[in-house]
């Protein structure tokens, strides 16, 4: 799996580089800029928010050009901020696994390894305080009031990445609880039956950005 890793610190650049490839992924390049992230075409991207010479959000702006570029590719933040607008259209376009992680909660290589792997293979991996900034202040759809208190807690869990057997494990429910809250939460949200792994990705999105979710 051929990785594009945009990060300017040197020290944590190469630590991931060593983490990675230790890990079984090919390194596609190692980037200090985002304009130097539109170069390549990896099977993920693994992103820091701020990168010179802006310092700002230009890993954002430049994940979300490369995703313009080449539709669907999967996107891993990795950062120390939330950047609210930016996360939330990358969010926003439903197509191929997108994460966004806070480095100072990143506590173990498989954590991390984890994620990289869950977001290449089409799926989410939110850190709990990112989607918490990102709820701040959003506005709920009709199909999203109707969800339960436990329904809207299933739902967060998914967005941390949380298979159901870990869910189950969370909340203290058996696994066949989980399953029957996912599939009210899939009915509510008006997604109708397709693969339960696009579903899931969809059904996160539509509790991140508060919009109708639909299904193809």
């Amino acid at each position: 799996m051929r990785v594009v890793l945009a990060e300017d610190l040197y020290l944590l650049r190469e630590g991931l580089i060593r983490l990675l490839e230790a890990h079984g992924f090919t390194i596609a390049a190692a980037v200090e800029t985002g304009p130097a992230l539109l170069e390549h075409r990896p099977d993920v991207a693994v992103v820091d928010v701020r990168l010179p010479p802006t310092l700002t959000d230009e890993g954002l702006q430049a994940a979300l050009a490369a995703r313009r570029q080449i539709p669907g590719l999967p996107v891993l933040v990795l950062s120390q901020h939330v950047q609210q607008l930016y996360a939330r259209e990358l969010l926003a376009d439903g197509s191929g696994g997108v994460g966004y992680l806070l480095k100072d909660r990143v506590f173990n290589a498989d954590q991390f390894i984890d994620a990289v792997r869950r977001v290449a293979a089409g799926g989410t991996a939110m850190d709990p305080d990112v989607i918490a900034k990102l709820m701040q202040s959003r506005s709920r759809s009709q199909p999203l009031q109707q969800l339960s208190p436990r329904e809207r807690e299933v739902l967060e869990l998914m967005a941390e990445g949380c298979s159901n057997s870990a869910i189950g494990a969370r909340l203290m429910v058996s696994d066949g609880a989980v399953a029957k809250h996912i599939a009210n939460i899939f009915t509510k949200l008006e997604l109708a039956p397709a693969d339960d792994a696009n579903r899931r990705v969809l059904a996160v999105l539509a509790h991140l950005n508060g919009a109708p979710a639909q299904s193809s």
